[in-house]
């Protein structure tokens, strides 16, 4: 059975002041163009999803508790973390 755990770390662009209070509590959020947040995209498990109004990158590396500590830090809170098993990342066929 497949028991990894993948999380989705989302940033609202709309919410994001460029405070970077993330920045120090998870490695992985780096300033992005615009002084706003985004994502290292070689610390990403695939392309790092950037519209206009939101950054994110899924991750499964086993760090889903610094993402959560650098959301929770977020003033805005403009960070959303969300886990996914590996069935659902592959739409639903385990």
């Amino acid at each position: 059975m497949d028991t990894e755990t993948t999380y989705r770390v989302a940033v609202d662009l709309d919410a994001c002041d460029g405070v970077f209070a993330c920045l120090v509590r998870d490695d992985r959020f780096v300033e992005a163009d615009g002084g706003l947040v985004g994502f290292d995209p070689a610390d990403a498990a695939g392309p790092v999803e950037r519209t206009a109004d939101e950054v994110a990158a899924t991750f499964s590396d086993g760090r889903v508790d610094e993402a959560r500590t650098a959301a929770a830090a977020c003033p805005l809170d403009a960070i959303a973390v969300e886990e996914r098993d590996a069935a659902d990342r592959r739409g639903g066929d385990a």
